[in-house]
């Protein structure tokens, strides 16, 4: 069993910061690549950042140069520091990671998702 969990989400003024953590545990043998979606509410899901093993990250345009995705593998761990954040970030920010567990089947993971409430 394989999960992904979400913590660091909440309430945030415009212009502040948060960091948005990913924890994987399981039967992991190895993480191809970890992203961050969002999904507000009335709009589709879309990508935030990724962070595939071995290249550079990849960044959603509305976020670039604010957003950071970085990965911890020997926690099997991602974060997403999120600065000057703007009410249009509201949303439910999703963990996903392509992986394949020690039996070596290959899944898309998802976690619950966690809420990121941009407001003054």
């Amino acid at each position: 069993q394989v999960q992904l969990v979400e913590s660091g989400g909440g309430l945030v003024q415009p212009g502040g910061s948060l960091r948005l953590s990913c924890a994987a545990s399981g039967n992991i043998f190895s993480i191809y690549a970890m992203g961050w979606y969002r999904q507000a509410p009335g709009k589709q899901r879309e990508l935030v950042a990724e962070i595939p093993s071995g290249i550079s990250p990849n960044y959603a345009d509305s976020v670039k140069g604010r957003f950071t995705i970085s990965r911890d593998d020997t926690k099997n761990t991602m974060f997403l520091q999120m600065n000057s954040l703007k009410p249009e970030d509201t949303a439910v920010y999703y963990c996903h990671a392509i992986l394949t567990t020690t039996d070596t089947s290959e899944y898309d993971y998802w976690g619950q998702g966690t809420q990121v409430t941009v407001s003054s």
